[in-house]
């Protein structure tokens, strides 16, 4: 069992960065992005689906939530993590079609 306290910016960066749906999301829509201001809705529905991973594993019980306060802070981190990871992709990718 996963303990997450109010504020653990490690535990958070990790969450964030380990996300499998964060991962797949990002880069399945930074592949697919055809202009650079379509990024930010790709961190952004990567970062909400990223969230309902986590909502549905504490709902089983997988991690253990003490205090409110740590999720903004995943939302937050998982939408910064995903803007980089798709605009990462997204610069790969227009260099292969060029």
């Amino acid at each position: 069992m996963i303990d997450i306290n109010a504020f653990d910016p490690l535990t958070l960066v990790l969450l964030a960065a380990l996300n499998p749906v964060v991962i797949a999301i990002a880069v399945v829509m930074g592949r697919g992005a055809d202009q650079w201001q379509k990024l930010p809705i790709a961190a952004f529905a990567a970062s909400v689906a990223g969230f309902l991973l986590y909502w549905l594993l504490c709902q089983v019980g997988v991690f253990k939530v003490h205090a409110l306060g740590g999720e903004a802070g995943l939302v937050v981190i998982q939408f910064l993590y995903a803007f980089l990871l798709s605009a990462l992709v997204y610069r790969l990718a227009r260099r292969r079609r060029t």
